[in-house]
């Protein structure tokens, strides 16, 4: 059975469980197995911070060295337009790796130059350049839903639905 890894901030959320039952639920629907970053990753009592950490992080890498694919929650997380800093880290490894990852968010409906300008403004810069208002970067505008590198290394998708079952296709695993 394929393994899908469940990158995204939904760990940090008070609803965790409920969130990742859904997902291995659905992941299950097409016949694959999910696995979230807490499975099997709990570290053990008496360790420090620092190596509370490490446990963490080696145990995430390998829940992605050990899944075919990934399955990205890419909503804005704790600011107005990017994704989880950790989710795009375990995206870029796992592309790295050559493993396939769909990437969903409701708000990928829109571009991130569009989503930029709502969340900070814009001033104009030189002749076809934009900046954001409240901090004076350029802003990025290839029409892309996120920043280029996710977004052509990522099937992106506005339903999580869609986002597994382009998975199951990548992976060539029938719908149950």
């Amino acid at each position: 059975m394929k393994k899908i890894y469940l990158a995204g901030p939904d760990v940090f959320f008070r609803d965790a469980t409920a969130r990742y039952d859904r997902l291995r639920a659905l992941c299950s629907h097409y016949g694959m197995r999910a696995v979230a970053p807490v499975d099997g990753n709990e570290p053990p009592a008496g360790l420090d911070k620092t190596a509370q950490a490490e446990w963490i992080y080696q145990g995430n890498m390998a829940h992605l060295r050990g899944c075919d694919a990934v399955l990205a929650n890419v909503m804005a997380f704790r600011n107005p337009v990017e994704p989880d800093s950790g989710t795009v880290f375990e995206i870029g490894v796992a592309v790295a790796l050559g493993k396939p990852v769909a990437a969903y968010d409701p708000e990928l409906r829109r571009g991130t130059a569009e989503r930029v300008q709502a969340a900070f403004g814009r001033v104009p810069g030189p002749p076809g350049q934009l900046f954001d208002a409240m901090h004076g970067y350029l802003i990025e505008d290839f029409d892309q839903p996120l920043n280029l590198m996710l977004a052509r290394s990522c099937s992106l998708h506005t339903r999580v639905e869609e986002a597994v079952s382009t998975l199951a296709q990548m992976l060539g695993v029938s719908r149950h």
